[in-house]
């Protein structure tokens, strides 16, 4: 019989997935997988049991927000494991889960783990910490980490985007050096994300047809801080329009390696979750880190 190491985080996302964990171990089990079942209890936890079972596993299932998903895959690669990855996007935002199209219902998202195949993804490297979608700085990035969980259990996404709106009164420039394949850009930016994908805290949208989540790049995306009310809208248009390279508020690059300087006191957000700041750090695009296992056609 197949193994299945089952991690989830109990309290994502309104709890719905737990609400209906019993039906969701019968669709594994109905596959023919042993499942065992790992509840987390505290931040990092999902880390240190994908690192320590993953190895002795036919594939590894992760349940929660994007950040539990960040947990996992950080204990896969730390752990030097190859194992296929599912994911049951069951969070407030599930940028990820947005950009590949998993499905948003709970037992079809584990029905579709069961009928698919792995398919190789990229991760990002930051420092000494990964990220499966997007390392951001500036501008409702806060809003991601510092919102407590009954809030985003309560009102979902809504919670992020408030969250969002309640910033901009503290939004302070932030002066940024970016070195890459011989381009530096230098300025003061209110915002900027080194991400793969095209959903990032669920409020930016990027352009599916310039992201591709498998190629070995990045796309990197700065905002500078507006002068006036035209220079407002015609970012907010540019944005809407994802149309960035029409408006000079906004640079947008794509490289598999980027070089940051910046204020060591300027906090980022991997996945949703706090990192402190770097005066220097380097962002790498870790190529096909991932097995992560998804149907490719989805018709619903």
């Amino acid at each position: 019989m197949k193994r299945m190491l089952f991690i989830m985080n109990p309290v994502s996302g309104q709890k719905r997935a737990a609400k209906v964990l019993p039906e969701i171990i019968a669709v594994f089990n109905n596959a023919g997988y042993e499942v065992v079942t790992y509840m987390t209890t505290y931040q990092g936890d999902a880390t240190r049991i994908a690192r320590e079972r993953a190895g002795d596993m036919d594939i590894v299932v992760c349940c929660g927000g994007d950040g539990t998903l960040n947990e996992t895959i950080t204990g896969m690669l730390r752990g030097g494991h190859t194992t296929p990855l599912g994911y049951i996007p069951a969070g407030s935002t599930n940028d990820f889960a947005s950009s590949l199209k998993l499905s948003g219902n709970i037992l079809q998202a584990a029905q579709d783990i069961v009928e698919g195949t792995p398919i190789a993804y990229d991760v990002g490297q930051f420092g000494d910490r990964y990220f499966s979608y997007v390392a951001s700085f500036g501008a409702f990035t806060k809003s991601s980490y510092a919102t407590p969980q009954s809030v985003k259990n309560a009102l979902g996404h809504t919670a992020y985007v408030l969250g969002g709106i309640s910033e901009l009164s503290q939004i302070r420039k932030e002066h940024i050096r970016i070195e890459t394949d011989g381009i530096i850009v230098e300025d003061d930016f209110l915002f900027g994300a080194i991400s793969n994908s095209t959903s990032v805290g669920g409020i930016l949208q990027l352009d599916p047809r310039v992201v591709d989540m498998r190629d070995g790049r990045f796309e990197i995306l700065l905002v500078r801080a507006p002068r006036n009310l035209v220079e407002i809208t015609e970012c907010i248009t540019a944005v809407q329009n994802q149309r960035y390279n029409d408006c000079a508020m906004i640079t947008f690059l794509s490289a598999s390696n980027v070089k940051v300087v910046a204020d060591p006191e300027m906090p980022w957000t991997l996945d949703g979750e706090r990192e402190d700041g770097h005066a220097e750090v380097e962002a790498k695009n870790l190529h096909h880190a991932i097995r992560l296992v998804k149907r490719e056609e989805r018709h619903d």
